[in-house]
C-alpha cells in the first residue's frame, strides 16, 4: 500500500488543510499518511522563548489530536526528510507552500534532496497565496489600500473539508517534544487548534460587533488575539473569511476585521516580491536616514526595551511585551514610532527585539509593520507621520486603565496626569523616571533628518 508523508510546518491543524487532503488522496484512501514535524535549528535557534514554548504547546496539542501519531525529528529538513522517505518507502511528501525567504530556499533544497519523490505544495498559510494579486500592468502592489481592493476582488477558495478518516502511519520512532522554555512570569495563550477555534468563536460571537469602536483601545478586551494562532496555522484565515461571509452581510465590523487579515496577506506579498525587505529598507531613499549609535543610543534603547522611558503609554506597551509576549496593535505603532522618531534608533533594533519576545512574531508582518512606522516601507505618507505618545495615550487610553495595569508606579496618579505624570503636583511618583527625551524637540530632529534625505 502506498505511503505519503505530510510535513507539518505553519499549518498545525487538521481542519481546512488542503495538503492533508492531498496526502490522503496520494495514499489512495487505503494507504498510510505519515505525519511529521521537523524541528529545524535554522528556525528554532533565532526564535525567542515565547515562540518556542508556544510552538511546543501547539505540537503537543497536535500530537494529542493524532492519537500520538505525529513523528518529531530535529535537524536539517533536507537531510531528515529523505531519510524518513527511505525509512517508510514514501511515494510523495506533502506540504503547505511556504512564501518566506528562508522557507522557499529550504523547500528547494528538500526538493532536490528527495530526488524522484515529489515535494507536493498544496495551499499556503494565506487566503490568497502571495504573488497572485498583481496590478493590471503585472507589477506588485506597494500600497495597502489598492492591494486590499484587488485581494478582495481576487477572492479565495472555500475552506477545504476535513477528511472523515485518515490512516495515520504508526510505530515509527519519534523524538520527544522540544524542551520546555523558562518564561518566568510570562503568560501565553492556550495553544493548538481547539484553543484557536474557541478564541475565534468567542471573538466572533461576543466582540466582533463592537470591533470598530474597541480595536484601538488597549485597556479593552476588543481584539481577536488570533495572531499567534494564525502564525502557526492553528486556524486558516480562509476559514475565518468564510464564516464572516456566511450570512451574506458586510458590516463595518466585518470590513474592519477583514482589513486586518488583508494587512497580513499584503506584507507576505511584499516579502514574496522583495524578500530582502525583511532585513533591509524597502525604500532605499528613506532607508538612508541617519540613526543614532553609541553608548547614549544604547542606553536609550535599554530604557525603551525595559519600559522606563518616562512616557506612560510607551512604558506600558513595552512591559506588556515582557509580561504577555504580546502588545496591542495600536500600542505597537506608538512604541515603534517612539523608538525610531523620538530616540532616532534604527527600526531593525526594534524589530529584532519584538521577534525575540512576541509569541506571534511573524517575520513579514513584524518587520514590515516596523518599516511602515519608520517610513522606509509601504506607508503612503512616509516618515513625517510622528506619533505623539502623550496624545496617543489620552486618545486611546483616556482613563489610564492600560497604563495603570502595566505601570504600577502610576496606579495612584490622578487621571488628569496619568499620561503626563511629570506635571502632577509634586512631580512623577517615586520610582518612575522622568521622560528620557522631549517629544516636541525630537520630532523636529526627526523631520529635519527626513528633509535632509529628501533634498539629496
Amino acid at each position: 500500500m502506498p505511503t505519503s508523508l505530510l510535513w507539518f510546518r505553519r499549518d498545525l491543524r487538521l481542519a481546512d488543510h488542503p495538503a492533508l487532503l492531498a496526502a490522503v488522496d496520494a495514499a489512495g484512501g487505503q494507504g498510510d499518511v505519515l505525519a511529521v514535524f521537523v524541528v529545524d535549528p535554522a528556525l528554532w535557534r533565532p526564535a525567542g522563548a515565547a515562540r518556542r514554548q508556544f510552538l511546543r504547546n501547539c505540537l503537543a496539542a497536535l500530537q494529542e489530536s493524532l492519537d500520538g501519531a505525529l513523528v518529531l525529528r530535529s535537524g536539517d529538513p533536507a537531510v531528515v526528510l529523505p531519510a524518513l522517505v527511505s525509512e517508510v518507502d514514501a511515494d510523495s511528501v506533502h506540504v503547505s507552500a511556504d512564501a518566506g525567504p528562508y522557507g522557499r530556499r529550504r523547500d528547494t533544497a528538500v526538493e532536490e534532496a528527495l530526488g524522484d519523490v515529489p515535494l507536493v505544495r498544496t495551499g499556503s498559510p494565506y487566503a490568497v497565496t502571495p504573488g497572485r494579486v498583481l496590478k493590471q500592468d503585472g507589477e506588485p502592489f506597494r500600497v495597502f489600500s489598492p492591494f486590499a481592493r484587488a485581494w478582495r476582488a481576487h477572492g479565495w477558495r472555500a475552506p477545504a473539508p476535513r477528511p472523515e478518516a485518515v490512516r495515520w502511519a504508526a510505530g515509527l520512532p519519534s523524538e520527544d517534544l522540544p524542551s520546555a522554555q523558562d518564561l518566568g512570569d510570562v503568560r501565553l495563550p492556550p495553544a493548538g487548534e481547539a484553543a484557536a477555534v474557541a478564541a475565534w468563536e468567542r471573538f466572533r460571537d461576543t466582540l466582533l460587533s463592537g470591533y470598530p469602536e474597541t480595536r484601538n483601545l488597549p485597556a479593552t478586551d476588543g481584539t481577536s488575539r488570533l495572531s499567534a494562532y494564525l502564525k502557526y496555522g492553528c486556524l486558516h484565515p480562509r476559514t475565518l473569511l468564510a464564516e464572516l461571509a456566511a450570512d451574506g452581510e458586510t458590516t463595518e465590523a466585518v470590513r474592519r476585521f477583514t482589513d486586518e487579515l488583508a494587512w497580513r496577506e499584503f506584507y507576505a506579498d511584499v516579502v514574496w516580491h522583495r524578500p530582502e525587505s525583511v532585513r533591509e529598507p524597502l525604500d532605499p531613499q528613506t532607508g538612508a536616514i541617519e540613526y543614532d549609535t553609541g553608548p547614549q543610543a544604547d542606553a536609550l534603547f535599554a530604557a525603551w526595551a525595559e519600559g522606563r522611558t518616562g512616557y506612560p503609554i510607551v512604558d506600558a506597551g513595552m512591559r506588556q511585551l515582557l509580561g504577555e509576549a504580546y502588545v496591542h496593535n495600536r500600542v505597537r505603532m506608538i512604541v515603534a514610532s517612539f523608538l525610531v522618531k523620538d530616540l532616532h534608533l534604527d527600526w531593525r533594533r526594534g524589530s529584532r527585539h519584538f521577534l525575540q519576545h512576541l509569541v506571534d512574531g511573524d517575520l513579514a508582518s513584524n518587520n514590515h509593520g516596523w518599516q511602515w512606522v519608520a517610513g522606509t516601507g509601504t506607508d503612503a505618507s512616509p516618515y513625517y507621520r510622528v506619533f505623539n505618545p502623550t496624545k496617543q495615550g489620552r486618545q486611546f487610553d483616556p482613563e489610564g486603565e492600560y497604563v495603570r495595569r502595566w505601570v504600577p508606579e502610576l496606579r495612584d496618579v490622578p487621571t488628569a496626569y496619568v499620561h503626563e505624570p511629570w506635571l502632577a503636583p509634586g512631580g512623577a511618583p517615586a520610582g518612575y523616571p522622568e521622560p528620557v527625551v522631549e517629544h516636541a524637540a525630537e520630532r523636529k530632529v526627526a523631520l529635519a533628518r527626513y528633509q535632509q534625505i529628501r533634498s539629496e
